[in-house]
């Protein structure tokens, strides 16, 4: 009997197996029963399965049939809504994830294309840090090794180093992943910035200055509560979950904000119009996987990078002097 329009397909018809049958099973799984298992489970239809990984949709469920019935569970419930995973195809589908770490962990290691002089870099950041600290590094590097192509990631979110996003992570943070190595390179000092275009108040927190803060994925920078603890609501004028975008709208006189010293000190059109506050202190760390820490590319670039770093160590800890309007 067929089913009636928004009803659940039948489940497929599987036939436990003996306990005897566990070594036989294990056998007969591979990684691509895994990663079609995987895909399905992100896609939710076969046919954007087969597409996503070339192969035909029959192969999909060929494939995905033969290991439910050496199982002898469901790994999917096949409703109208798409490919939903049982409990049991959960438990495969992290066995899939933990196999695909283990594949590119195992194959960046052996790669011998890792260890040369050529070949693409990738690096992550934050906008703020690339924008006028890092890009200079990047430059200098760059026409010391011609032969390395640099892709730069942008964004305040942590990409997966040990998924193979990136390659290098240039980060201010205070706890950096534990599945990372690398170095702290220094202590990023925070201060408040006004434009040039106006006179620095004599108390920036005086009522009826204006701010610009912090929203979103930055509302936990400590920047961000510290002003808001200070001045009323109203007074803050523009948000940005970008640290780049507040230096711009300072500059162009939305109000005063907290910058880092080593963005706000060489930013123009801004000045400083306070101290230091060792409160908002945050750490600057280069980091990498431990898989290809030993990669010449890698190597070459976080010692590159880390005496860059050092030589400009004054000023990313705001020991540069405050700027006169």
């Amino acid at each position: 009997m067929k089913p009636s329009p928004g009803s659940a397909l039948p489940p497929p018809t599987v036939t436990p197996r003996p306990e005897w049958d566990v070594g036989e099973a294990v056998n007969q799984l591979s990684w691509d029963d895994l990663r079609i298992i995987k895909t399905l489970s992100a896609c939710g239809n076969r046919a954007a399965t087969a597409k996503k990984l070339g192969i035909n949709v029959s192969t999909v469920s060929r494939r995905v049939g033969q290991v439910e019935k050496t199982l002898g569970v469901a790994l999917f419930d096949h409703r109208k809504a798409g490919y939903l995973l049982t409990a049991e195809g959960a438990e495969l589908r992290a066995l899939a994830e933990r196999v695909e770490l283990d594949i590119v962990s195992v194959t960046r290691r052996v790669s011998r294309a890792g260890q040369g002089p050529l070949g693409k870099l990738r690096i992550t950041t934050s906008d703020s840090l690339l924008l006028y600290f890092l890009t200079p590094i990047i430059a200098n590097f760059k026409a010391l090794n011609e032969g390395i192509s640099i892709e730069v990631l942008v964004g305040n979110e942590t990409l997966s180093l040990a998924r193979d996003e990136s390659d290098i992570a240039v980060r201010a943070t205070r706890k950096p992943a534990e599945s990372l190595v690398g170095r702290k390179l220094a202590n990023i000092a925070w201060a408040p910035y006004g434009s040039v275009k106006h006179a620095a108040p004599a108390n920036p927190f005086a009522e009826g200055q204006e701010w610009v803060s912090y929203s979103a994925a930055l509302c936990g920078l400590k920047a961000t509560s510290y002003v808001e603890c200070r001045v009323a609501p109203e007074a803050i004028a523009y948000r940005t979950d970008s640290v780049a975008a507040a230096s711009a709208a300072i500059a162009a006189g939305l109000g005063l904000g907290f910058l880092p010293c080593m963005l706000g000190d060489i930013t123009p059109g801004l000045v400083r119009v306070g101290s230091v506050v060792p409160e908002l202190q945050d750490e600057l760390w280069l980091l990498t996987h431990q898989d290809i820490r030993k990669s010449w590319r890698v190597k070459a670039f976080m010692t590159f990078c880390a005496a860059a770093v050092a030589d400009l160590k004054p000023l990313v800890e705001g020991h540069k002097p405050i700027q006169a309007s």
